[in-house]
């Protein structure tokens, strides 16, 4: 039976690696702001709030096998790192891109050494496991199976098509979502005033609007946050200036920044411009507005959102298949995420500019609650009321009611309004798009009931 080979003592070369990483000017801000524990860790609440999955596993001292699924700079490693540090267990860290079997079989030889001589748990952290081949999937198998090490894998791909059916099965799949801009907000101003990990020694300030430029441009991302503050500090103290302007962001950038108060003025003009954009059958200025808004790290939800108002709210029956649009515009966000969701985002502020309009759907529904208000719970018809008994039969509820399946044209005149109200018209087509058929169905029918239309 094969022994495992003790950890090798440290060499020079561990002793420069160590030298070097004591030295906080040799590391980029990103790395030396990464949070260390659970609790430093912003802008994932939905896998870290207290009493959700992860947190009961580490009150308990253990994970499971998991795979970290997210986007660029979410904070997959760094999550690893932490649940790694609340274990007090070694971790390994390797890239798919960089790695293969040979490596794995010297991190499994580390583990199983770490276990037998210092009784220490061993976290195996696969950054990009969508890049492991199937044999190289297959190789961790057997020791995730035993425990003897803990996989921690990170993928920004579906981890449905891109890991191996029988590893996945064998792990726990988190989800991890762009940082929101609040929480990017938050770790820019922390590693702009710790004066150990982060930039306070400088002395620096910066507007609020100047931080939320950064976090806008940075698109969920809390790496390139972190990144574009230290160049634009950078560039701030190699013109012996205090105080971070936008100029400093655009150059470290190279990008223009949008201001833009998500809680200002400018905020509701931007989508008051595209609301009445879209109203007016424009698809390039709804565009540009759109565009505006997500450059300026507006939410794009918000905007899904208003797009799904108003398919209905301005759109309506003039072309039902609005609705639709923006809804499903709104799902294949939640699925793609950004950057690609901005495709179906365009898709659908462009097909609600050039569909027909009609108001008639928010027309209606205020007629009808001005009549509600006013006149309160007035009865219901008796031949429209349900009779299920012979008791509530002889009152006369439901008599004379008409089935209209049972006549020419499955419509048969008749009124449905309380009696105070039977005369009154609530939807008024437009006569645009698909209402314009509506329209005639519903001035025949009302002609035969004498309704005004």
């Amino acid at each position: 039976m094969k022994r495992p080979t003790r950890p090798p003592d440290k060499g020079a070369g561990d002793l420069f690696a160590a030298a070097a990483a004591a030295d906080p000017s040799l590391r980029p801000l990103a790395d030396r702001m990464r949070p260390r524990t659970l609790d430093e860790i912003v802008g994932q609440e939905k896998i870290l709030a207290p009493g959700r999955a992860i947190r009961q596993l580490v009150a308990k001292g253990e994970i499971a096998s998991m795979i970290l699924w997210g986007p660029p700079g979410s904070g997959k490693t760094t999550l690893a790192r932490a649940l790694a540090a609340e274990l007090a267990a070694d971790f390994e860290s390797v890239s798919a891109v960089m790695s293969g079997v040979k490596e794995l079989r010297e991190v499994v030889e580390r583990a199983r050494a770490a276990r037998q001589y210092h009784r220490k748990k061993t976290v195996l952290f696969i950054d990009e496991i969508h890049r492991f081949n199937k044999a190289q999937q297959d190789a961790l198998l057997p020791h995730v199976e035993t425990g003897l090490v803990t996989l921690i894998g990170a993928t920004t791909e579906n981890p449905s098509f891109e890991v191996n059916a029988a590893l996945l099965s064998r792990c726990r799949v988190f989800v991890l979502e762009p940082i929101p801009a609040g929480a990017l907000l938050e770790l820019l101003a922390r590693a702009l005033a710790d004066p150990e990990r982060g930039l306070g020694a400088r002395n620096l300030g910066a507007a609020r609007e100047i931080l939320e430029a950064i976090a806008a441009g940075s698109q969920g991302d809390a790496r390139r946050a972190l990144n574009t503050l230290e160049i634009a500090a950078d560039l701030a103290t190699q013109e012996k200036v205090t105080t971070l302007s936008i100029a400093h962001v655009e150059e470290a950038t190279q990008h223009k920044a949008l201001l833009y108060d998500k809680a200002g003025e400018e905020h509701y003009n931007i989508i008051s411009a595209f609301i009445k954009s879209l109203r007016g059958s424009d698809p390039d200025a709804a565009t540009y507005w759109m565009v505006r808004m997500l450059e300026s790290g507006e939410e794009p939800r918000f905007i899904l959102r208003r797009m799904v108002i108003f398919a209905s709210e301005d759109v309506g029956n003039a072309d039902p298949r609005a609705l639709g649009v923006a809804v499903n515009a709104l799902h294949a966000f939640e699925l793609v995420g950004l950057p690609e969701g901005v495709l179906p985002m365009t898709q659908a502020a462009t097909y609600l500019a050039c569909a027909p309009k009609s108001n008639a759907v928010i027309v209606a529904y205020k007629d009808a609650r001005r009549d509600v208000l006013e006149h309160g719970p007035l009865p219901v018809p008796k031949k429209l009321r349900n009779a299920p008994t012979a008791l509530m039969k002889g009152p006369g509820y439901g008599r004379d009611y008409k089935y209209p399946h049972e006549f020419d044209g499955h419509y048969v005149p008749e009124r449905y309004l309380p009696d105070r109200l039977a005369d009154t018209t609530y939807y008024r087509p437009s006569g645009e798009g698909d209402e314009q058929a509506i329209k005639a169905r519903l001035d025949s029918w009302r002609a035969q009931t004498a309704r005004k239309p």
